[in-house]
């Protein structure tokens, strides 16, 4: 029995299935509504969703929140919400090692990643083996995937510090959510 629910990447399943209940409970008319008609709220709600943007297993439910949300001016709640990501993506750089480290070294282990890092270790391309470290993390911490791979990319294979880490999570953070909420006025 105990082989049953033995899994590989625990972590990484229960991530998907939140994904999926996050969908079908923003799909609900009634939890939209409850979105759209926080009003005033709706910066702090952004603020708050934007802490919740950064962490792996709550980001599905921020970008329910944001793809619902209609706040009157979505550039000022990409900024708003890319501040709380950032506070999150800092704590998350303070924590990373004790969270998620074991599944990642574990990922690290893996075939793909072995000839990933194998090609990056050649002559021509190992000059620029961190710019495409920092350009990869960006575009995680921006897209709707746990900053926690970003940002554990560059808490352990750069030696970043923290002040460039808050600049690149800032920015790729109020990016991505800005794409959200473009996505999310373009539907409702």
């Amino acid at each position: 029995m105990q082989r049953l629910f033995r899994l590989r990447y625990p972590k990484l399943l229960l991530l998907i299935l939140l994904s999926i209940f996050a969908y079908f409970l923003f799909s609900n008319e009634a939890i939209q509504s409850l979105v759209k008609n926080l009003g005033e709220l709706s910066y702090i709600g952004v603020f708050i969703a934007g802490l919740f943007f950064s962490f792996g297993f709550s980001t599905p439910f921020a970008i329910g929140f944001f793809l619902t949300a209609s706040p009157e001016n979505i550039f000022l709640a990409s900024i708003i919400g890319g501040l709380g990501a950032l506070i999150s993506d800092l704590l998350i750089f303070k924590i990373i090692r004790f969270s998620f480290m074991d599944e990642f070294k574990k990922i690290e282990k893996t075939k793909i990643m072995r000839e990933i890092t194998n090609s990056l270790s050649s002559k021509p391309l190992s000059k620029i083996k961190n710019y495409l470290l920092y350009a990869a993390a960006g575009i995680v911490i921006a897209s709707p995937l746990p900053d926690e791979i970003g940002v554990s990319m560059l808490a352990g294979l750069t030696s970043i510090r923290i002040h460039i880490l808050a600049i690149i999570s800032f920015i790729m953070n109020s990016v991505g959510i800005l794409v959200i909420l473009l996505i999310g006025k373009s539907i409702y």
